[in-house]
């Protein structure tokens, strides 16, 4: 008699197996993984680009801004590049130096 009912409550449906259901649901989860990461990516390289354009900017600035000083002050004035920045905004929105 039990074994009646433990063949009865058997179900041959693929859907009564707890790995199908796992596996789905881990599927989802990467398929929906897949777009965040790609969207991430997409808007890192936004921010990237931003900010080396603003050193670029800030650098063409600042090179036009040396030429004029150059010219009013003469030879005396070019004391050689330093590492120190006088202006913090003149680095990228991230905080990074341009590249030499």
């Amino acid at each position: 008699m039990i074994e009646l009912a433990a063949a009865a409550a058997k179900s041959p449906s693929v859907w009564d197996q707890p790995g199908t259901l796992a596996f789905l649901v881990i599927f989802g989860m990467g398929v929906v993984l897949y777009f965040v990461f790609r969207s991430l990516a997409r808007h890192l390289r936004k921010i990237n680009q931003a900010a080396r354009l603003e050193a670029s900017e800030a650098e063409a600035a600042e090179a036009a801004g040396a030429g004029a000083a150059q010219a009013d002050a003469g030879p005396a004035a070019d004391a050689g590049p330093t590492d120190a920045v006088p202006n913090p905004a003149a680095r990228g929105s991230l905080g990074q130096r341009s590249p030499r």
